[in-house]
């Protein structure tokens, strides 16, 4: 793919998990984030982004999130499990980023915030219609995602070079 090719970076948040006595780590979801999960996997389904590659926490919740979220796509993604993204910071998920292979178009990132949020507020140089506005009014609640756009290469990916182009809460 070309230098001109536009890419889509979705960031979903896990959705809400439970507080045991596991380290934080370990956390399973709660019985609301198991049902609020699939929800998101059907609006992620809704959005008719097919998927080249997500990339998802190791931390329990998020895979569990992802475990009941894909089931509502048309196609399962190549999936890499990154202990990276678990407590990374906006810079970290920058530089996980750059790193992802140029045949990748479209990318999912399961993770957890504030780094989710993070990431989308400092990769969003612009905003479409009131995607930003929702997003600051909001916050960044579980199983809530973003989906940013940018044209160039995934080594390009930097603050300011994507547009926010649609924001999402199960709860809107």
């Amino acid at each position: 793919m070309s230098v001109d090719t536009t890419r889509r970076i979705v960031l979903l948040r896990h959705a809400k998990a439970d507080w045991g006595q596991e380290t934080d780590h370990e956390r399973p979801l709660a019985e609301r984030g198991r049902k609020d999960a699939p929800v998101a996997g059907r609006r992620l389904a809704r959005t008719g982004i097919p998927f080249d590659l997500a990339l998802c926490s190791t931390a329990a919740r998020t895979r569990e999130t992802w475990k009941l979220a894909v089931h509502e796509l048309a196609e399962r993604p190549r999936t890499v499990y990154e202990e990276r993204i678990y407590e990374a910071s906006p810079g970290e998920l920058i530089a996980l980023l750059n790193e992802v292979p140029e045949d990748v178009r479209d990318l999912l990132v399961i993770g957890h915030n504030p780094g989710m949020q993070g990431l989308a507020e400092v990769l969003a140089g612009d905003s479409e219609g009131d995607a930003l506005a929702r997003m600051n009014r909001t916050g960044y609640p579980t199983s809530a995602f973003a989906v940013l756009t940018f044209t160039g290469t995934w080594k390009s990916v930097e603050p300011g070079s994507a547009r926010l182009v649609d924001f999402w809460t199960p709860h809107d």
